[in-house]
């Protein structure tokens, strides 16, 4: 019998696997993880997904950090923090007593300088200019007002910047030259790196780590590209811990967590009948979430709501999805065109998901509920070209949010600013509500986080009122762990924390 994704996103199994305990592993104070794009040198700025960012927030510190299990927000290398009334100046003060791994003090001077460095127009900074709306984007300086204040200065209110500066991308690094001439990045974090080599990244613990001596004394991040690699490695011991890219094949050892990545349905609002907010309603009326969870098998969950689970300020209640007939025949009162079948845009680009599955399921789903549809496939070029002209009716799409804010999703996804057609297009419902874009520009600009909460529940019940956007699934996020590994929790953003992980009858605690 197969088992329910869902019944893996909490739990990781111990203690019935099929692998026997290995008498070897006792004593092994170093951990093995596997991962595919182990980068041959590490720039926690180069890269907002994948191993980079995982292998960077074990080696590096951010002045806030994510919370266990969500992306709110608790103190890091800043302990506390305060913003001007408008909005305009950040005041970050640096937890005391902090080094970098080569023994220089971690002062608001190489803070400052560490930001500065992003802004360089030959830096690989794709975190700065996602998470930071371009370069310089919403920041016009970074300085050091004392050994220990740091102060951003913003050309306008940028309310997730808190959130953002979590992300590894936006790590505090301080900048060497190797031997071989390259640049080369000190952290501050609970590792350090000692070895780096193509496929291959090795760390070693740091004793007095203010944030706790790490569980492991070395943790060896390893180039695994194949399910099949993955499970003759773990088989072999070779590796204790596998991030796989999508589900994997076997299930014994794994845990899943939903992630940030969302699929949603978009309606172009500007045709018929998808103008109609009636007609929006009874498709969503139509659509079965635990069919859904079928199709998606275990590359994602059904999504209730319009923020994943992770996110902060997700607004909880009854769920967008499901109806019964009577309520999709009373919806559909106004008539649905006689003899018309909308058509649903879907990408063929292979995924974790399996998008023709999904939209299959969609669309039988949608026709025995009178709302006939035609699913048309193109190459995700096509696609985004059809989208960014405003030339479908329907699309079953992605998006990420990004750096774990609602800002980043909500706003592209939902306001008239990216309702304009072209390659700028980021609203592909092309859906305008004056009093959605006031409460999600008002959101964007405070720095209160629980007024900011509050304005982006009220966005979501907008939205839930208008479904101009249905969110249909959140993708999870797989780890694979042999029986002797202990505390291992997966985050939402996929930058998993691995410090307290240890593997049994194996404390590796250094002195």
């Amino acid at each position: 019998m197969r088992v329910p994704a869902v019944l893996w996103a909490c739990v990781l199994v111990l203690g019935s696997l099929a692998w026997p305990a290995e008498s070897a592993a006792q004593g092994r104070k170093e951990l093995r993880v596997g991962i595919a794009g182990v980068p041959a040198v590490l720039d926690p700025g180069s890269a907002l997904e994948g191993a980079t960012p995982l292998i960077a927030r074990q080696v590096f510190d951010t002045l806030v950090s994510y919370r266990e299990g969500s992306t709110e927000i608790d103190p890091a290398l800043a302990t506390r923090w305060a913003v001007a009334r408008d909005g305009l100046v950040w005041t970050f003060t640096l937890r005391e007593g902090v080094s970098f791994h080569d023994g220089s003090p971690l002062t608001a001077t190489e803070v400052a300088a560490s930001f500065q460095r992003q802004l360089a127009p030959d830096t690989a900074a794709v975190a700065w200019g996602t998470l930071l709306l371009g370069r310089p984007g919403v920041v016009k300086a970074v300085r050091a007002l004392d050994v220990r204040t740091v102060q951003f200065t913003l050309l306008q209110p940028y309310a997730p910047l808190l959130t953002v500066l979590a992300h590894p991308g936006l790590a505090v690094t301080r900048a060497s030259t190797g031997q071989d001439g390259t640049t080369r990045f000190v952290g501050s974090g609970p590792y350090r790196i000692v070895d780096a080599a193509a496929g291959r990244i090795a760390v070693e613990a740091m004793a007095g780590y203010w944030g706790g001596a790490p569980r492991m004394e070395r943790i060896v991040f390893l180039e695994v590209a194949t399910d099949e690699n993955a499970e003759a490695e773990l088989d072999a011991r070779a590796l204790d811990i596998w991030f796989p890219a999508g589900p994997p094949r076997r299930m014994a050892g794994s845990l899943s967590t939903p992630g940030l990545r969302v699929g949603y349905l978009a309606f172009q609002t500007e045709k018929e009948p998808f103008s109609r907010k009636k007609i929006r309603h009874a498709v969503a009326a139509a659509l079965d979430p635990a069919l859904i969870g079928v199709a998606l098998d275990n590359g994602g969950v059904p999504l209730p709501s319009f923020l994943p689970a992770g996110v902060w300020a997700r607004r909880e209640g009854s769920p967008v999805l499901g109806g019964t007939r009577e309520t999709v025949r009373a919806l559909l009162a106004d008539g649905w065109p006689k003899g018309y079948r909308a058509t649903m845009l879907v990408s063929d680009e292979p995924g974790p998901v399996n998008l023709a599955r999904v939209a299959a399921t969609l669309e039988a789903a949608l026709g025995a509920a009178d709302i006939p549809i035609a699913v048309r496939t193109e190459t995700a070029d096509k696609v985004r070209a059809a989208l960014q002209a405003g030339d479908h009716e329907m699309a079953l799409i992605e998006a990420t949010v990004v750096g774990g804010d609602p800002h980043l999703f909500l706003f592209p996804l939902s306001t008239s600013e990216g309702a304009s057609k072209g390659p700028r297009a980021l609203n592909y419902s092309f859906y305008r509500n004056p009093r959605l874009d006031d409460v999600l520009v008002r959101a964007s600009q405070l720095s209160f986080r629980a007024e900011r909460a509050r304005l982006y529940q009220r966005a979501q019940a907008l939205l839930a009122d208008d479904l101009p956007w249905l969110p249909i699934y959140v993708r999870l996020l797989w780890g694979v762990a042999r029986p002797e590994v202990r505390n291992l929790r997966l985050h939402p953003t996929g930058i998993h924390r691995l410090h307290n992980v240890s593997l049994e009858g194996v404390p590796g605690l250094l002195p």
